[in-house]
């Protein structure tokens, strides 16, 4: 299966347009990610600029353009589509108090909070089918100023809401560094109980714990990115116990114009 990823980012400048978001709150790091195909063959650092609080006009036609980013990718031959929801970006910002501050429709409660994801995602599913639209959620993920003390009961409306539209799956995007803090059991156990369809774990997971979340009835899949691409064969190496190739260079993860990173890493002998 493959699916399409839509998503709008409004952290930096691009192209010569000023950067929006659902309030006008200058990011506390000024450096960021840009996702741009890497030119130079590595993700660069850009410096962010202020955004600009966005109008009613822009969150319709930020809406438009979720919808026509999931046609165009149904057109060309995907699956379905995943609406980022996560990880500091557009819908994510709307989600969370500490980077929504606006006094309309859009903000304020969390019922209005999510009212821009659920706007985004019917859209989508009128438009493409919901049993091909998945939305991905981070709700333990605070880096790029997203630490909101609200965001786990807003989630769980969203969850309850997105339960409602039938969507196929909910991924959840899991913190995945060393030291991260794990997901509590009990706000695992209330997502399957307000939302009924797939959920999809991610976060450099291993095959042990994916399989024990598994076992427990607390995720339907398990989603593993990384090491696939450090070994086109995993699945056989995970069979064999084998060990992992490591990625090198992760600059490479983020674009780039030749092979470097993404087809030459080497096969079991």
């Amino acid at each position: 299966m493959q699916l399409w990823h839509v998503g709008r980012v409004s952290s930096s400048k691009i192209n010569g347009l000023q950067p929006l978001a659902p309030s006008a709150i200058p990011a506390a790091n000024t450096n960021v990610y840009i996702f741009d195909g890497a030119p130079n063959n590595d993700a660069t650092f850009v410096p962010v600029e202020d955004p600009r609080e966005m109008t009613k006009e822009d969150i319709q036609q930020t809406v438009d353009d979720f919808v026509t980013g999931a046609k165009n990718a149904i057109e060309a031959g995907f699956d379905g589509v995943e609406i980022h929801g996560a990880n500091g970006y557009l819908i994510d910002q709307f989600l969370r108090s500490n980077s929504n501050i606006r006094t309309d429709e859009y903000g304020g409660s969390a019922e209005n909070r999510i009212r821009f994801l659920m706007e985004v995602t019917e859209a989508v599913a009128k438009a493409v089918g919901k049993e091909k639209t998945g939305v991905r959620l981070s709700p333990f993920i605070k880096f790029k100023d997203m630490d909101d003390p609200e965001i786990l009961e807003t989630i769980m409306l969203a969850a309850e809401k997105l339960n409602e539209l039938g969507i196929a799956y909910i991924h959840l995007c899991e913190a995945d560094w060393d030291d991260a803090p794990g997901i509590p059991y009990p706000f695992r156990k209330e997502l399957r109980d307000k939302f009924k369809n797939t959920i999809i774990a991610t976060g450099n997971k291993t095959p042990s714990e994916g399989e024990d979340l598994l076992e427990q009835n607390l995720v339907d899949l398990i989603g593993f990115g990384r090491k696939f691409l450090a070994n086109p064969d995993y699945p056989e190496r995970v069979k064999q116990n084998a060990s992992l190739n490591e990625i090198t260079d992760p600059h490479t993860l983020f674009g780039g114009g030749d092979a470097r990173g993404y087809t030459d890493y080497t096969f079991l002998s």
